[in-house]
Parts: C-alpha cells; sequence; structure tokens
C-alpha cells in the first residue's frame, strides 16, 4: 500500500481538527496530522527496539496500515494495532506492556480471560490526555501523541545533571527499558554447524555407521559466551548529579546479564555493589547500593582506588578479559602519576577500555583535567555520559566491544 493511500486511512480515524476527514477528503489541517502520528508510531517503534523488541520497518509498516483502518483516538485500538504487528513472539509482550505503558504514560490492556477471546482492558482516556466528556468532540479531545513523543525525544538529549525532578522521574521509566546486549567471546567449547572446521571424530564415526561410506562432512564451531563487564563508577561530589543515572546503567548492565556485570563505586575508597544492583527493582537496588556506599558525594582519589581494585579483584581475574567501564569526570586529587600506572596496568589485563565523562557532551569540553589527560592514553574508548542518548551509545560500545 503507497503512502497516500496510508495516509488517507490515517486521515478518516484521526481528526486533527473540530471535523473529521473522511477517505478520499484530504484538508488543509489534515496532512499535519498524519505525519505527526506516522511519526509518533516510528518514535514508539524505536523505544521497543532499545527496550529489546525487534521492531523491524516491515512490522512498523504494518502497524500503520493497521492503525488507518481504526480509531487512532481509542487508546486500546493503538495498543492492540501494535501488539499484534510489532510482537514477534510471546517474549516480547512483556516488554511491549512496558514500553507502552513508559512512551503514552497510560495501562496497557491486558488478557485476562482463559477462554479463546481476550478480554481487554482499556486504558484510562485521562491517562492518554482524552477528555470523553459526553456532546464534546472537538480536537481539544485528541490524544497528543506527536507532543509526547516529541517531548520524549528531547528529554533523551538533554543533559541529566540539568533536569528537573518531573523530567528526572520520566527518564528513570526510560532507563527502565534499557536492554543492553552483553560482548560475546569465543569460547573453547564447540558446537555442530553446518560451517566450520572438519569434527573428524564425529565424520568417522558416522562414515562407520554408514557401512565406510563417507556421506557428509560433520562441522563444528566455536560458541559464544558473554564477556565479562566491569563497571567503576565515580560517586565523588563532582559526579553526583550524573551518579544515579550510571547506577541506573549498572542496574540495567546487572539485570541483563547478572553472571557476568560486576559494579563498583569508587570515590575515597572501593565498594562493590554487584550484589545490591542484582535486586530487580531499580529503585530498590539504587536505595541498597547508597547504603551500602560510606563516601557517597566525597572526594576523588582514583590512582589509589584503581590500584585497590587491581590489586584485590582485577588481577585475579575480575578484568582478565573483561570490557571495563571507568565513569568519572577525571578530577584526580591523588597523584596523576599514579593514576596513569594503574590504568597501565588496567589496559594490559582488560580487553577493552571504556572511559564515560560526562563533561564530554558539551559543546568546547576538552580533557585538560590531571586525571583524564594522565588516563587518556590508556583508554580505547572515551564516551559522554551526559544523556539517555549517551548512554544508548555507550550501550552500543559495550556490545561491540
Amino acid at each position: 500500500m503507497g503512502t497516500e493511500r496510508v495516509q488517507c486511512r490515517w486521515q478518516t480515524g484521526f481528526m486533527a481538527t473540530g471535523g473529521s476527514v473522511t477517505e478520499g477528503s484530504v484538508t488543509e489541517g489534515s496532512a499535519p496530522a498524519v505525519r505527526d502520528v506516522v511519526e509518533t508510531v516510528t518514535a514508539f517503534a524505536r523505544t521497543l527496539r532499545y527496550s529489546g523488541v525487534h521492531a523491524s520497518p516491515d512490522r512498523v509498516q504494518a502497524m500503520i496500515r493497521a492503525v488507518g483502518k481504526l480509531d487512532v483516538l481509542d487508546p486500546s485500538h493503538v495498543y492492540w494495532s501494535g501488539r499484534l504487528t510489532l510482537c514477534a513472539s510471546q517474549d516480547d509482550v512483556q516488554r511491549y506492556d512496558a514500553a507502552f505503558s513508559a512512551y503514552f504514560s497510560a495501562e496497557a490492556p491486558r488478557q485476562v480471560q482463559t477462554s479463546g477471546q481476550p478480554r481487554r482492558k482499556v486504558a484510562s482516556s485521562a491517562s492518554l490526555g482524552i477528555n470523553n466528556s459526553e456532546g464534546q468532540d472537538s480536537a481539544e479531545d485528541a490524544p497528543d501523541l506527536a507532543a509526547a513523543a516529541s517531548g520524549e525525544e528531547i528529554l533523551r538529549h538533554r543533559d541529566i545533571g540539568q533536569l528537573s525532578p518531573e523530567e528526572r522521574e520520566q527518564l528513570q521509566r526510560l532507563f527502565a527499558l534499557l536492554a543492553p546486549n552483553p560482548p560475546l567471546r569465543r569460547s573453547r567449547r564447540r558446537t555442530p554447524a553446518a560451517q566450520g572446521s572438519v569434527h573428524v571424530a564425529r565424520t568417522v564415526r558416522r562414515a562407520l555407521h554408514n557401512g565406510g561410506e563417507l556421506v557428509a562432512l560433520s562441522r563444528r564451531k566455536a560458541r559464544q559466551r558473554p564477556r565479562r563487564v566491569v563497571a567503576l563508577l565515580d560517586v565523588s561530589g563532582s559526579m553526583s548529579p550524573y551518579a544515579d543515572a550510571l547506577l541506573r546503567f549498572a542496574h540495567a548492565l546487572t539485570r541483563a546479564h547478572q553472571g557476568s556485570t560486576e559494579v563498583f563505586t569508587v570515590g575515597t575508597r572501593l565498594t562493590r555493589v554487584t550484589r545490591e544492583m542484582r535486586l530487580r527493582d531499580p529503585d530498590k537496588a539504587l536505595a541498597a547500593s547508597g547504603a551500602a556506599i560510606p563516601d557517597w558525594s566525597g572526594g576523588t582519589r582514583l590512582g589509589e582506588v584503581l590500584k585497590a581494585f587491581l590489586d584485590r579483584w582485577g588481577q585475579r581475574g575480575v578484568a582478565r578479559g573483561a570490557v571495563v567501564i571507568l565513569a568519572s569526570d577525571g578530577w584526580e586529587r591523588g597523584d596523576p602519576d599514579l593514576l596513569a600506572e594503574q590504568m597501565s596496568r588496567l589496559h594490559r589485563l582488560a580487553h577493552r577500555v571504556i572511559w564515560v565523562n560526562p563533561h564530554k557532551g558539551r559543546n568546547g569540553y576538552e580533557p585538560l583535567t590531571r586525571g583524564m589527560a594522565a588516563a587518556l592514553p590508556y583508554v580505547d574508548s572515551f564516551v559522554s555520559g551526559h544523556s539517555l542518548a549517551a548512554f544508548e551509545v555507550l550501550a552500543k560500545e559495550i556490545a561491540d566491544a
């Protein structure tokens, strides 16, 4: 179905002004409404991808065609058109519900009936900004989905240190949707495969089973296993505006891959908070971590703390072959030469070292602090961590490592 036909059907169900738009009749005020709705669905599909649902372009087009035949003012129509087109399996439903609730700030309809026909629970109109008073059918009744999408897109790129409490609360819901993929490494174990090296023993056994006739070659390849990820998060006073976001990102990493993620906080001392990060609820995990961190909003001695980490944990295997994330602004009160020495040790042990500095996202930033100048020669990737979009880039950087 062409774009123009899709737009006409969207104009059928979507009221841009007080009146309705019928199929085949396109008014001047309806074109922006169609464009806004399509952009909203596209942005919602992007949110689904961040949460782990493979919302491919053809599925997005299918949702556009589905909603074009339904009433876009009905939240249940929007929900079910997206669920039936964007979800590929039953495993995607829970993530879809969470993304729908976080994106539209609405309650997702649930299947609560055990019979063959699902009974849908319609989301409240007030939660989507719809006024359902009798006798009123104006443009004010329509949900401003485009404004919600635009506001979320702006929020994704805002500096976390400059957000209001309400914006931080909304950003926390978006952090809960993050599902970072782990970096992979080749295992020593091998598994049967259609392509790969020849498994001589298995090929001979199969030939003997067939009376000595070699029918096909048995092949195998190395398995892929998650590579360990170690997060060292600076919770000193200069990093306090970003500490909550860093811990939430670490919680998303731990929640996705508990067995291969280690989390430490650094400041004036080293604190391991991996156990606290394994709590399922992010708010409870952050509260437990805050209670376990004795040097919250204190000073910074990166060199001494990094040496303590390498002596106790890193040299013994935690950092060996791992992807190490160091999140700090580089303000070092100790000896920068000690920091450079320990960064050299870490670089030799780790598979990849990623330094996250929230100030890197600011225009005109230069790494002139003593700590950053000492550490940068031993850093493989230097990224910013000032916004949700920057953390999404960091998640991709980790997965590609």
